[in-house]
């Protein structure tokens, strides 16, 4: 069996040095959240990179079930923290808990600009590959 993407290594050394030496522009779209399925319906897309001011649902581990706001989007450690996902230090402190982008599930968009033209960048890709299933 041949390589489906030449371009990307199949070695587990190779791979986890490219992930953990990834430049941030890399770890942002490593950092992708899917979205929930009605925002998934409306956009026609299934995950986007998350970014602060997103609110999203925690789908896996002990916090499972909770919702938050993003209020940081930590790239060098991939982990995002979520308002009110926190632990109390032995001081009294508390701490948010870094939580990967993949276990959590994107209910509200924040919306700008370019954001917009993402989505939509995306959403004309797939409906053009949609037509030409069609076609064939």
């Amino acid at each position: 069996m041949t390589k489906i993407n030449s371009s990307l290594h199949s070695s587990r050394r190779k791979s986890r040095k490219a992930h953990f030496s990834a430049p941030s522009s890399v770890r942002r779209t490593i950092m992708s959240a899917p979205l929930n399925k009605e925002l998934r319906e409306k956009h026609n897309v299934r995950s986007i990179p998350i970014r602060k001011d997103d609110e999203v649902l925690i789908t896996r581990g002990t916090n499972k079930g909770r919702e938050g706001k993003v209020t940081s989007v930590y790239r060098l450690k991939y982990v995002v923290h979520i308002e009110r996902v926190s632990r109390e230090k032995t001081n009294g402190q508390a701490v948010p808990i870094g939580i990967h982008p993949s276990k959590c599930l994107i209910t509200k968009l924040k919306l700008d600009k370019d954001r917009e033209s993402i989505l939509e960048r995306i959403k004309a890709g797939r409906e053009i590959k949609a037509k030409g299933k069609e076609e064939s």
